[in-house]
């Protein structure tokens, strides 16, 4: 196989992967979509909900289908920081100290509850997640090139948990939430259950690691407009301003606003990114790395409503999809918008 993919290639490998991981998640289409957005782009995924919604179902499911290998860590209270790194010890054979690696040293880590660990131990997986790396009595080791983080936090216990630190909040380029499923879903999910007569659900890999970072690689051929690199930078800076927000989004917000459109256009067919692309990742992307002021707590107001708010109060670029022309550029960018202009108004042939 050929070390590089176009972006369609690569559109119909994601596909596959999201069909086949949906034989054993049901009715959560929108909630794998944006973890394997994550995926694509690189980085790591908190998956925050209710127990018994899929969770871990649906990471080794990912596990499988894209054939990476899978490591389960369940944190608990007591677990200790080299539980998760691994730590050197003494060979008895050769006479020196030997480093054991621990169980981040895999493609795929399902950090499980992540918030019932203390943070030293979260503070742990610091490196690994930005670095890529592990470092033990001054030496480093580096991680597998594919190496992803999918953690689980449950939000409705608070009895021996520990809130996530904001700089391991950051970490995460994005956070998903799966929710219930609808009563027509849920009765599909209890069928399918009563016809295979087991309870686990046989999933064929799709893709293996070479072909992912192979994947991972076009969405660096995916075209981002000027308009767009602009439309990304006023959310971040509109999460800096909002008098409801104590701390906005960092720079590293942006950057996986980018990433993440960048993904969404390739999964819809796209070798450039688009407005709506960014829309439909601005919450999961920054509804995390944002701090709300205490008065909003107490009036139940969350991250995401913040961040829905503000992503509808900024102005749109219009971008129209992409013309062919005689030098073959990428898409179109249609006049600025005019003052008093109502923004829902679409140019012919606009994308919105």
């Amino acid at each position: 196989m050929s070390d590089q993919l176009t972006p369609e290639q690569t559109c119909r490998k994601a596909l596959a992967v999201l069909d086949e991981v949906e034989k054993a998640v049901v009715g959560k289409r929108a909630a794998l979509e944006l973890v394997l957005l994550g995926v694509l782009a690189g980085g790591h995924v908190l998956i925050e909900d209710l127990p018994g919604l899929g969770k871990t179902l649906m990471a080794r499911s990912f596990a499988t289908a894209l054939g990476l290998d899978f490591t389960r860590i369940q944190f608990t209270p007591d677990l200790l920081p080299s539980d998760v790194t691994g730590a050197p010890f003494y060979d008895q054979r050769g006479g020196d100290m030997v480093f054991r690696p621990g169980p981040v040293f895999t493609q795929l880590l399902l950090a499980d509850e992540i918030n019932r660990t203390p943070p030293k131990t979260q503070a742990a997986l610091l490196e690994a997640m930005g670095e890529g790396q592990v470092s033990v009595d001054g030496k480093s080791h580096q991680l597998d090139p594919a190496f992803v983080v999918l953690a689980t936090d449950n939000p409705i216990e608070y009895e021996g948990t520990y809130a996530l630190p904001e700089a391991q909040l950051d970490r995460f380029l994005l956070r998903v939430r799966m929710g219930y499923l609808p009563p027509a879903d849920e009765a599909a999910m209890l069928l399918r259950r009563l016809d295979r007569k087991a309870e686990r659900v046989d999933l064929q890999r799709i893709v293996d690691a070479p072909e992912l970072l192979a994947m991972r690689g076009a969405l660096e051929t995916v075209e981002v407009a000027a308009d767009v690199v602009d439309y990304v930078v006023a959310l971040v800076n509109a999460t800096r301003a909002a008098t409801q927000v104590q701390v906005g989004a960092s720079p590293r917000g942006g950057l996986a606003l980018v990433q993440l459109a960048r993904a969404r256009a390739v999964l819809s067919g796209r070798d450039y990114v688009i407005p709506e692309d960014v829309k439909a990742v601005a919450v999961p992307a920054l509804a995390h790395r944002i701090t709300l002021r205490p008065e909003l707590w107490v009036r139940r107001v969350s991250a995401d409503e913040v961040v829905a708010s503000l992503l509808a109060a900024t102005p749109t670029p219009r971008t129209l999809p992409r013309q062919q022309n005689a030098t073959g550029a990428g898409p179109v960018q249609a006049p600025a918008q005019q003052p008093g202009q109502n923004p829902a108004q679409k140019p012919a042939g606009a994308t919105r």
